[in-house]
Formats: C-alpha cells, sequence, structure tokens
C-alpha cells in the first residue's frame, strides 16, 4: 500500500510540477521546456530529493513509449499537405539528406571533440538528428515568422522524429551486435518506415471513415475513439516490427487531417491538450532522473561538440538542403538557427541509457547526458532569441505584405488598387461576375468564386499574404469568413466589417479575438459603394504631427462620428495596413481617407470632375480644416 501511494504522489507532483511549468511559460512568453527542465532537476535527486522516477521501473517505458506516440500524432495532425507541398523539396531534403549531414557530422564532433568512442559518438549523433515539434511548435507561436519558414520548420520537426528514433535504434543495434551485417541494419531502417507508414495511412483512413459515417457516436466520444485507434495501431506496428510505430503516428495524423473529417478541430484540440500533458510529465520525469554531476563530468569538449552541431552542422545541412528552394537568405539563417533539440531525444535517449548499463556497456550515462545538455544549450540558445533573430532578419510574419479581399465592390476595387500602386500584391475574391469583370478592367487580380472555398483561398496567396478583409454587405458572412481564413491560414492580420448590431460585434470581439473590425464602427458598405459610383468622395490623406496631435485626434474621431468621414488605410513605419477600429493612432501616422463630397453634381462637373474617372488621391485642405457638423461635436474636441 505504501509502495502504490509514493508512485500516486510521485505522478501527482510530476503532474502539479509541469503544468505548472507551462502555465508560467505561457506568462513569460517563452518556450515551456525551460521550465519543465528547470523544475524536473530542482525536484529529481539532484535537487531536492521530491521525485523518484526509478520507482516507475518499467512502467516509465510504458509511459514515455505511449506519451511519444500521442506527441506524434498530434503533429502529424497539425500538418497541412497543401502547405507542405509549397517546401516539399527542401522538406525531403531536410528528412533525408540533412539526417545524414547531422549524423555524420554530429559523430566527428563527439568522437574528435567529446572523446567518445566511434560507436557511442555515432549513436549520440543518431539522438540529435531530430529537431522536435513539441519545442518548435510552440516557439513559432510565440515568434509568429513567415509562413514558408514556419510550415518547413513545423514539417521537419514532425517528420524527422520518426526517422531519427529509428536510426537511433538501428546504431544502437549496430553497437549491441557488432557482428551483424550493416546493409541488413540500414533495410532494417527502410522496413520499419515502410510498416510504419502503410499502418499508419491505413489506420488514419480507417479512422477517418469511421468518423464521418459514425453518426450515433457523441463528439466527445469520438475523441476517445481517435486515442484509442492511435494506441491501437501504435501497438499493432511494434507487434509487427519494433519502432516502426512511431512512423504509423505520424502518417496516420497526416491522413486523418487529409481526410477532412467535420470534428477536426475539436480533435486537434483534444489532442492538443494531451500532448501538453505528456510533454509535461515527460519533461519532469526524465529531467528528475538526470545527475547535474554527469552534465560536470562531460567537460568542455562536449560543449564544444554541441557549438559545432549549432553553428557548423546546421548551417551545412540547411545550405545544402534548401539549395534550390525559394527561400531568401535572411529565411535560410533563420531555419539554421532554429533547431532544438526535444522529447524523442530525450526519451529515446533515456531508455538506451538503461539498456547500454543492463548490457553492461560503458558510457549510456554520458550519452544521457550529453543528449539533455544538448537539449538544454540549444533550447536556451535559440528558444529565447528566436523572436530577437527573427526581428533582426525581417522574417515575422507582421511584416508580411499584401492582401485578400472579400468583395470585389467599388471600394474593394479601391483599396485593392491602392496597395498594388504600393507594389503589394491585392487579390480580390467575389461570387459577383460583374463585379469581377470590372475589377478585371481595372488590372486587378480577381477569382470568381466563394471565399468558403480554401482552395481559392490558397490560389489567391492567402498563405503568405499579410491581411486578410472581408467586407462583403452581409456582416455576418464577413465574420465566418473571416473566421474560416483564420482557423486554416492564421495570417497576422484579419479584418472584417462587423453587423451593425451591436450585441453581435460584442460577441465577436469575445469569441473571434484575432478579428479586428475594420474601418468604422457601423460602417454601410452599400452606401459607401454608391458614394463611390456617383462620384460623391474624395479621396485623400493627412499625417498626425506632434505639434496638435490631441487636436488632430479629436477632430478625426469627431468627422468619424458624423458618417461622412472614413479612414482606410494607415502608412505607419513604411509598412500600409487596413485601418482597424481599435487602432491607437501615432504621432507620424499616415492615414489615407474617404471623405463624402456634399457638392451639387452640376458644381462638380463645372470644375472639371466626372462621377466615372478613376478616384485619385487628392492634395485636399487639412483634415483638421474639415468642418464637422454641430450635433457631433464632443466635448473632447472642444477641450482640444
Amino acid at each position: 500500500m505504501e509502495a502504490s501511494f509514493d508512485i500516486t504522489l510521485l505522478m501527482v507532483i510530476t503532474i502539479i510540477a509541469g503544468i505548472s511549468a507551462q502555465a508560467i511559460a505561457e506568462f513569460l512568453k517563452v518556450p515551456s521546456i525551460v521550465f519543465l527542465l528547470v523544475f524536473g532537476i530542482s525536484l529529481g535527486p539532484s535537487g531536492l530529493g521530491v521525485l523518484h522516477p526509478n520507482l516507475l521501473g518499467t512502467g516509465l517505458e510504458v509511459i514515455v513509449a505511449l506519451s511519444v506516440a500521442v506527441i506524434l500524432f498530434e503533429g502529424g495532425l497539425n500538418l497541412e499537405l497543401r502547405e507542405l507541398g509549397r517546401v516539399s523539396g527542401s522538406l525531403r531534403n531536410l528528412v533525408t539528406i540533412g539526417t545524414l549531414i547531422t549524423l555524420i557530422g554530429g559523430g566527428m564532433a563527439a568522437h574528435w571533440l567529446g572523446e567518445f568512442p566511434w560507436s557511442i559518438a555515432f549513436l549520440y549523433a543518431s539522438l540529435v538528428v531530430v529537431t522536435g515539434p513539441t519545442v518548435v511548435s510552440p516557439l513559432l507561436k510565440q515568434v509568429k515568422v513567415d509562413r514558408q519558414v514556419a510550415t518547413l520548420l513545423e514539417g521537419e520537426g514532425v517528420l524527422i522524429d520518426p526517422v531519427g528514433a529509428i536510426l537511433a535504434v538501428v546504431v544502437l543495434d549496430t553497437i549491441l551486435n557488432p557482428n551483424a551485417n550493416p546493409l541488413l541494419a540500414f533495410s532494417g531502417l527502410f522496413l520499419r518506415l515502410g510498416i510504419g507508414g502503410i499502418i499508419g495511412a491505413s489506420g488514419g483512413w480507417l479512422l477517418g471513415w469511421i468518423l464521418k459515417r459514425a453518426n450515433f457516436i457523441s463528439e466527445e466520444l469520438k475523441n476517445l475513439v481517435v486515442l484509442a485507434g492511435l494506441w491501437g495501431l501504435f501497438t499493432l506496428a511494434q507487434m509487427i516490427r519494433s519502432e516502426s510505430g512511431l512512423m504509423t503516428t505520424v502518417v496516420a495524423g497526416i491522413v486523418l487531417r487529409a481526410s477532412a473529417v467535420p470534428e477536426e478541430r475539436l480533435i486537434r484540440r483534444f489532442k492538443g491538450q494531451l500532448t501538453i500533458l505528456s510533454v509535461s510529465v515527460l519533461f519532469i520525469l526524465l529531467s528528475a532522473d538526470l545527475s547535474i554531476a554527469s552534465l560536470f563530468v562531460l567537460g568542455w569538449g562536449s560543449v564544444f561538440t554541441i557549438l559545432v552541431l549549432m553553428f557548423v552542422v546546421r548551417p551545412i545541412s540547411i545550405l545544402l538542403c534548401t539549395w534550390n528552394s525559394g527561400l531568401n537568405w535572411r529565411q535560410k539563417l533563420f531555419v539554421c538557427w532554429i533547431a532544438p533539440r526535444g522529447i524523442v531525444s530525450a526519451s529515446v535517449a533515456s531508455l538506451f541509457a538503461i539498456l547500454l548499463t543492463q548490457r553492461g556497456f560503458n558510457g549510456g550515462d554520458s550519452i544521457k547526458a550529453l543528449v539533455f545538455l544538448t537539449i538544454i544549450m540549444t533550447v536556451f540558445f535559440q528558444g529565447l532569441t528566436a523572436g530577437l533573430v527573427a526581428r533582426l532578419l525581417k522574417i515575422t510574419s507582421t511584416q508580411a505584405t499584401g492582401v485578400v479581399i472579400v468583395g470585389s465592390h467599388a471600394l474593394g476595387r479601391l483599396i485593392a488598387r491602392m496597395f498594388q500602386e504600393r507594389g503589394e500584391s491585392a487579390v480580390l475574391i467575389d461570387t459577383d461576375p460583374e463585379a469581377c469583370k470590372l475589377a478585371e478592367q481595372e488590372n486587378l487580380r480577381v477569382f470568381l468564386s466563394s471565399a468558403l472555398d480554401m482552395e481559392v483561398l490558397e490560389k489567391a496567396g492567402l498563405a503568405t499574404a499579410g491581411t486578410f478583409i472581408s467586407m462583403t454587405n452581409n456582416g455576418e458572412v464577413n465574420l465566418v469568413l473571416a473566421q474560416r481564413a483564420t482557423e486554416e491560414f492564421s495570417p497576422p492580420r484579419v479584418l472584417a466589417v462587423f453587423p451593425r448590431d451591436p450585441q453581435l460585434s460584442n460577441e465577436n470581439k469575445n469569441h473571434h479575438s484575432k478579428i479586428q473590425q475594420a474601418f468604422v464602427q457601423h460602417l454601410q458598405i452599400k452606401t459607401w459603394n454608391e458614394y463611390l459610383n456617383d462620384g460623391k468622395v474624395k479621396l485623400g490623406e493627412t499625417e498626425l504631427k506632434e505639434e496638435g496631435f490631441a487636436f488632430q485626434q479629436a477632430h478625426l474621431q469627431a468627422l468619424i462620428h458624423s458618417g461622412e468621414f472614413v479612414p482606410l488605410l494607415m502608412e505607419r513605419d513604411e509598412h500600409l495596413m487596413i485601418v482597424p477600429v481599435a487602432e491607437e493612432w501615432q504621432i507620424g501616422d499616415r492615414i489615407i481617407y474617404l471623405l463624402h463630397d456634399l457638392r451639387p453634381n452640376l458644381l462638380k462637373r463645372l470644375s472639371g470632375a466626372s462621377p466615372s474617372s478613376p478616384l485619385v488621391l487628392e492634395k485636399l485642405p487639412k483634415v483638421e480644416e474639415v468642418p464637422i457638423p454641430y450635433s457631433v461635436r464632443e466635448p473632447s474636441l472642444e477641450k482640444a
């Protein structure tokens, strides 16, 4: 009874520590693995001595196996084949050529600098060829880099994990059986990958088929059906060929995502929560079992080994694997920098250390210590500086340019033309053939289709565009389109023209916080399109200056409340962006706006204006000189 309570206490403390580390990391916006390692080592025998993972015995191996299966399945479930297609060549090279380069380079560095025997050196290298989605994915959620770079790093992290783990098993088999035929050993690598791929593809398709047709199963139960099916597929592959289950889980996740089951988002959310729990438990347990003394025994040679792996081997691998890719040098440099090791390296190294010790081989604990030192150095160096490096290289997604506009009416075409004149891509989407024809006459790129079609959004370039805006005449439709775009493509800036119902706008703010309200509240798209078509507007600009800044702000707000003025675009730090309602204006902002022109048509004709002529940016009087109806004057304006 006492032993069972000790194990219960061990698991409870582990879970509390792991989730606490996740929460602190979320608050401080740093990779969670930093605090997981710190908490695990601090609570282990080398620290406070609260956690003793050896109490679990072989149960630790079971926890590791099932947890890694969930982690890799969730990684595959988050991969989008459509996005992977854009970086397929580089990704294929990273998983094949890159793995070989890391194996050879890491092995040589560990032998010559770390003074490990060749066999142990290459075993270490096989353990660190993986990067790991458990570290890379949370990192990219915080840093928000260019979508093409993020897809490449996420794809590498997921696909290279099973390849690296199986490669490590092959190297270990070679060490334990030195007389074995090397060709047979490496044929085992491809055999495991093949078996895992076939079982994973078949099982993923079967799970998708069941979820689409089993309408009698509740949504909550479907999540558990997927979990049971995942572990069943993993175990089946392991029974047929050891270590092939890792490839099975990844492929099953990718195929299930491609099946487009209705409950996909719920399944991804559930598996994401399980992954967070699994990562928390595994890192706490594995790092608690790490001896601090074993890290210091490694010496400076091991530190230099890891530095060579980071600053020599990784850049060579990226340079060769992305040679003919569409990535620019900034993107390649960032990919070179981001290669933190994760839970697969830690878990496999821990199991190998136990196995080598049982077989009477020296070096098991040293291998484990070196792998954990690699995790610590790569996470701390690369993980904590990723945001700074991305900003210095100017590849953050917030710096992405271009716009995809749903609504090819007069206002949509005007905004598209202004982006195009700035040298940025602008694409329109509409279901109205006449509106699309007018856009083509203005030499604008347009798609005659529904914006709910994800293939159309992909062809429009939303995956790499900086802004998506839905501005049809139907506000409810705008919200739905913006939400779908956010879920499928996650562009940096998502805007929509909200319904005039304030209750619905508040609901949007609560449940769709990533979607910003465009232009002004209660914008009447139909009215302003009529103004544009009839030539009853002027297009002007103003710059907010330090002198009289408060008055300018108050005057602009009063003009907006009058309903005769709409701020369209804002230029800040040389970036053109659509004006959101909640944006706080700053000194130096250049605002491009529409002003309702109240002059009679006869007077306009006498002045040479034509309603049918294209609207151009005019040198209008300063905005603060535009008269405001007395009924909308605000106390703040009078005070200013």
